[in-house]
């Protein structure tokens, strides 16, 4: 498996990458990209730390599982690639965002520009089977992820921390809260969206924060 990763990143997860548990799910990846369609793309798998430098980090969100239809996954959590319908929990998403800021509803569904700004887009689980939703859980990623969670609690200051949903909302136990910012609603899917997402206005509030403390506001 590609350990494409800034050096930034590396520094704080090397000892992780090389722990047994991380060697056994590389290679369960690889057999599974070599046997099976999986998502995203090879290349992809660790894009948010690609698009996301550890040095500039300001804002996590964290996702469950990548997208497990054709070319939707772009290892950007809730992002699709370009030209690609926009899944519910997208679409609910931009309309929150459409309300709290005043913004356009995007064209492109593709996240990067956040994730360029200081934006980690971070799924739980990074890979998956086509058309199987959570046919990677459990293969250690979750691990891998929470102590990225964990280390950028402890070695960063004033991170804002936006969980959405039951699962997110179960991983600020990882999170400094005296020292970093949380903010949590339902999940923007369908299901959840009616009964808070809508209206949680974590898009300015998280851009009041950045302010408030000096950084530069991200242009969502």
């Amino acid at each position: 498996m590609q350990q494409k990763m800034a050096d930034s990143w590396k520094n704080i997860l090397q000892s992780e990458l090389e722990k047994p548990y991380y060697k056994e799910l590389s290679n369960f990846v690889v057999s599974e990209y070599k046997n099976q369609t999986c998502y995203p793309k090879e290349q992809h798998i660790f894009a948010a730390f690609d698009y996301c430098d550890f040095n500039d980090l300001k804002v996590v969100i964290i996702g469950q599982d990548p997208y497990h239809g054709e070319n939707q996954a772009n290892g950007l959590c809730f992002s699709v690639q370009d030209n690609v319908k926009h899944p519910p929990s997208l679409v609910n998403i931009f309309k929150e965002l459409a309300t709290d800021l005043g913004n356009e509803y995007p064209q492109s569904g593709h996240l990067e520009n956040w994730a360029k700004q200081g934006v980690l887009l971070l799924n739980a689980t990074l890979t998956v089977r086509a058309h199987e939703a959570g046919s990677h859980q459990k293969k250690g990623w979750e691990t891998f992820t929470d102590q990225v969670i964990s280390q950028i609690s402890k070695e960063k200051e004033n991170v804002v921390f936006l969980l959405w949903g039951k699962f997110a909302e179960s991983k600020a136990k990882l999170i400094n809260g005296s020292k970093h910012k949380i903010y949590t609603a339902p999940h923007p899917s369908p299901l959840g969206a009616w009964r808070g997402w809508f209206g949680s206005k974590h898009f300015s509030k998280t851009n009041v924060y950045l302010k408030s403390i000096n950084k530069t506001e991200i242009n969502w």
